[in-house]
């Protein structure tokens, strides 16, 4: 039987809460061990995967190329960064179009700055274009699993969420907001998609 570790499951949050989730832990001592960033809604995430629109990207290195990038969704921005280690995402963000949109899978990093704050981003392991489509249907499925995760918070036995308490506190109404407004950004986006398809077609 092959000892080979699973890969973690890359979960779906709102650059809101993802942006908030600036503690850090691992399970074990093991150097090779995971390191999970603690989502505010009680949840331990490896990898996430995230859709929304590539606005600016900028070569911030000195010697080297190292790449940053802005993936906005309905409720905030993703900071990507990618050097040598992340060549193909590298590349991409050297080539890519803004505004465009693109799917981002990767691993939370934080960072924290000279005045104790904590900067969160993403380590990207893939960065590809994709239709509205996709982030359409990205951003349904998101708005779920944060409510899921919401609805699960005073679950006793969530010890996740417990930590959450600990570290964040337990005030979600920020999160809650958060996918209701990116929701309500999805249908006003649709409506007027909709508006404009029935609109009559100028006289010539």
């Amino acid at each position: 039987m092959s000892q080979a570790p699973t890969r973690e499951v890359a979960r779906r949050v709102f650059a809101t809460e993802f942006n908030d989730a600036g503690f850090t832990f691992k399970e074990s001592d093991d150097e090779r061990a995971p390191l999970y960033a603690l989502l505010p809604t009680g949840e331990r995430v490896n990898r996430i995967f995230a859709v929304g629109t590539l606005t600016e990207t900028e070569d911030i290195g000195d010697d080297n190329e190292y790449w940053r990038g802005r993936v906005v969704d309905p409720t905030g921005t993703f900071f990507v960064y990618a050097g040598q280690y992340q060549p193909d995402a590298a590349a991409f963000l050297r080539d890519a179009d803004t505004p465009s949109y693109v799917s981002l899978t990767g691993k939370p990093r934080t960072y924290e700055t000279d005045e104790g704050d904590i900067n969160v981003s993403v380590r990207p392991e893939a960065i590809n274009a994709v239709g509205e489509d996709v982030r359409d249907r990205w951003v349904v499925e998101t708005a779920e699993r944060t409510m899921e995760r919401i609805e699960a918070f005073d679950d006793e036995g969530n010890e996740y969420a417990q930590r959450a308490r600990e570290e964040y506190g337990e005030d979600l109404s920020r999160y809650k907001q958060a996918l209701i407004d990116a929701l309500e950004d999805l249908d006003a986006a649709g409506e007027s998609a909709a508006d404009a398809e029935s609109a009559p077609e100028p006289s010539p």
